[in-house]
């Protein structure tokens, strides 16, 4: 993604050179830091404001890590648009729009400001909270579950074709066995809860919901232990933190349809 200097001058101590932004909203929040827009709003020390916030993520004038979060969320989606579609766009929000700047970046980054030094972590003061870190994605666990569900969802047709051709019931990524859908105990498990949700609401941006083609939708669900990656007109796929690297596949059926339907139902949805 382009970077974009927001303030007059990058390389003054006080401004600050932003390499990327994220959206943080109940329908669109970066998945790896929780199962839901409340706990990813946990994860930075935020409160989960329905309307959601923007996160900018730069170096100061002297190359430290900071995360600034703000309130207008338009601007922020407006930048990433442009960007994505190639083009420079200087994000540069009002500053009655901050909400706060905390040390550190919640997620890794691979880019550095040009002309400042290497990005590093602003020294903090005792008794602070120390700087933001990403979420541990070296061995699986939760955060690199939800990566593996997002990744589904990105490339959905390569998983489908992938299934079409595997003989076996399950569909491993370098780990899994067994039988899949809804004879594996774990996938009945998460059937069951997300049936649970329809019954009970669960908390905001557990099930969210987007685009998908020919009408459909593409559904993200998570749960304790547990993401699914589901098309409302097709199968769905579920990774557990119990079976590393594992992707089970849940047949259509005759219940998944109404299933995938009710939680589209509830489903949070971008603006």
């Amino acid at each position: 993604m382009a970077s974009t200097p927001a303030g007059d001058d990058p390389a003054g101590d006080d401004a600050l050179f932003v390499l990327t932004a994220v959206l943080l909203t109940p329908a669109q929040f970066p998945s790896v830091l929780g199962d839901d827009y409340p706990e990813a709003c946990a994860a930075l020390g935020l409160e989960p404001y329905p309307g959601g916030y923007g996160m900018l993520l730069g170096q100061d004038g002297n190359g430290s890590r900071w995360t600034v979060v703000v309130d207008d969320v338009s601007l922020v989606a407006v930048a990433i648009a442009s960007w994505d579609c190639g083009m420079e766009y200087d994000l540069s929000p009002d500053e009655r729009s901050v909400i706060t700047a905390l040390p550190g970046w919640p997620l890794a980054l691979v880019v550095a400001a040009p002309r400042l030094p290497a990005p590093h972590d602003p020294p903090t003061a005792p008794g602070e909270p120390p700087p933001l870190t990403p979420p541990d994605t070296g061995t699986w666990g939760p955060a690199q579950r939800r990566l593996g569900a997002d990744e589904i969802a990105l490339q959905w047709e390569s998983w489908r074709k992938h299934l079409d051709a595997t003989p076996s019931d399950a569909v491993g990524t370098g780990g899994a066995g067994g039988a899949a859908g809804a004879g594996h105990p774990g996938v009945r498990r998460v059937l069951a809860e997300l049936r649970g949700y329809l019954e009970e609401p669960p908390p905001l941006g557990r099930v969210r919901s987007r685009f998908a083609p020919d009408g459909a939708r593409m559904l993200r669900a998570d749960g304790p232990g547990w993401s699914l990656v589901a098309r409302t007109d097709d199968v769905a796929f579920v990774l557990l933190d119990d079976e590393p690297r594992g992707v089970l596949p849940v047949g259509r059926g005759p219940r998944l349809p109404g299933l995938l339907a009710g939680l589209d139902a509830i489903a949070v949805r971008p603006a």
